[in-house]
């Protein structure tokens, strides 16, 4: 994850130029497990980061497809907002925990996504992403199941 943002940053600036189709993200590039990728939406271009776990646990529960994202909006005035993807519906009312290096944000819960919750501390979660070793999240399923 060192080096996410500046590379984010550089790549984001050839993501505005390339080209992308309605609904369909263009791979822009691969930085270790991180993928980028841009799209047009009707809100203007949103280009992102991508990566899937290396590991889920407990690994007897199907956990689907799974993504943790960070996106620019720039048409929305949108810049590096996090997100995280289950493969599941959350428990209603319930918080997923990012846990980088030690350090732990809460996100709160909608359907299958999660968001930071309190947005003053996504600068604060995106730094550590830049120099974190380690990142793990953590929620509870529609089914009570705790998954890693």
């Amino acid at each position: 994850m060192r080096g996410l943002i500046a590379t984010i940053s550089s790549l984001a600036l050839v993501a505005m130029t390339a080209p992308a189709l309605a609904q369909s993200a263009t791979k822009i590039g691969q930085h270790n497990a991180w993928g980028t990728y841009s799209y047009q939406a009707s809100g203007g271009k949103v280009c992102y980061v991508l990566t899937v776990p290396t590991d889920k646990q407990p690994p007897t529960l199907d956990h689907g497809d799974m993504f943790f994202f960070v996106s620019q909006r720039p048409g929305q005035q949108v810049s590096y907002e996090p997100q995280f993807i289950a493969g599941y519906n959350f428990q209603e009312n319930s918080k997923a925990t990012v846990t980088i290096d030690g350090k732990s944000f809460s996100m709160f819960t909608r359907g299958k996504s999660a968001w930071v919750e309190n947005a003053a501390e996504e600068p604060v979660l995106i730094a550590a992403m830049k120099t974190g070793s380690d990142m793990k999240v953590q929620a509870k399923s529609g089914r009570g199941n705790t998954t890693t």
